[in-house]
């Protein structure tokens, strides 16, 4: 298979505090990429070392088959990048802007003129090419950022957290155009905190302290903790959570509004759902439904950071005075 994105081993630190640490990707084209993980996991450090913002402290990087390091220009031809913030001109209008990233990426008036044109289309601001960027609602922002990213036609798309504070049916509208792209052969990687979003990837990676804990396709990674899910409904919450965590068998407790998740110990769910029926209900608690579910994303992305700082405090231990 060609990847169009290939980094291996690639570690960045700020000062004492390794933000990647042995992080290492390859994503192919007709791909999209999610990388989850927790506020300072190092997903966005991650993105700016692959797209040469940051310069990484070891570790290689090919992008469209070009080394980032000694082929840089070649490189950077072959990415469009989104970031976090809006950060196009606020006082030039949509079409302004484009123009304006379209020649900063070399493109002749020639060229540039139809590609606005054709990727204002794309994206569903054809009818507001006159507008300012800064009277822009959310979601049409976003949009643009989008078309910026896309003008030059990169094969490699850098997405960090684009649809953070949008409205569900803008993000559902950006990811039918991240779909679309898909057909052209582009290579999405994109950080998300969403996890109905990481299900629509083709594959994603968990991280945790600058690790890359785990990747692989949606369906699989859920499949993990497939048997170990048991969803309860009922209150009071108090009762409940004092009851789960006082199970032996009962790895985690989350909750989700009026729903309960609790992660069980492999080969004991039906032992701990009779358990738990006999425990809240001595407790004075109602139980209005206990049953077995599919594990979600969030399920194991929860699994997986309990699991990585349960290692982490049994080394610091275990590396502490004598």
């Amino acid at each position: 298979m060609a990847y169009l994105i290939e980094a291996e081993e690639l570690t960045r630190s700020f000062g004492e505090r390794r933000a990647v640490d042995g992080m290492s990707l390859r994503i192919a084209g007709g791909e999209i990429y999610g990388l989850l993980g927790p506020d300072g996991a190092g997903k966005t450090t991650t993105i700016r070392l692959l797209c040469g913002a940051l310069l990484p402290d070891s570790g290689t990087i090919r992008l469209g088959g070009f080394d980032l390091a000694t082929q840089t220009e070649e490189a950077r031809a072959q990415i469009g990048y989104l970031a976090q913030r809006f950060s196009l001109y606020g006082d030039l209008t949509v079409r302004e802007n484009l123009h304006f990233f379209a020649e900063i990426r070399g493109l002749p008036r020639s060229e540039w003129e139809g590609r606005s044109n054709e990727i204002l289309a794309f994206v569903g601001l054809d009818d507001f090419a006159d507008r300012r960027a800064e009277d822009l609602s959310g979601g049409m922002k976003q949009k643009l950022g989008l078309a910026t990213a896309l003008v030059h036609r990169p094969k490699i798309l850098l997405l960090d957290e684009p649809t953070g504070g949008v409205d569900p049916v803008t993000r559902q509208s950006f990811w039918q155009l991240l779909v679309r792209l898909l057909r052209d052969g582009v290579a999405v990687l994109i950080t998300t905190p969403y996890m109905d979003e990481a299900a629509r990837c083709s594959r994603i990676g968990f991280m945790e302290d600058g690790h890359l804990l785990l990747e692989d396709t949606p369906h699989a990674i859920s499949q993990r903790l497939n048997g170990r899910i048991l969803e309860l409904v009922g209150g009071p919450r108090r009762v409940i959570e004092a009851v789960g965590r006082k199970d032996p068998d009962v790895e985690g407790v989350q909750t989700y509004g009026d729903r309960f998740h609790l992660r069980v110990a492999e080969g004991r769910l039906e032992q701990v759902q009779n358990r738990l029926k006999d425990e809240v209900r001595q407790r004075g608690g109602q139980i209005e439904r206990l049953e077995a579910i599919a594990p979600t994303l969030e399920d194991v992305f929860i699994a997986q950071i309990d699991a990585q700082r349960q290692e982490a405090s049994v080394a610091k231990v275990a590396d502490g005075p004598e």
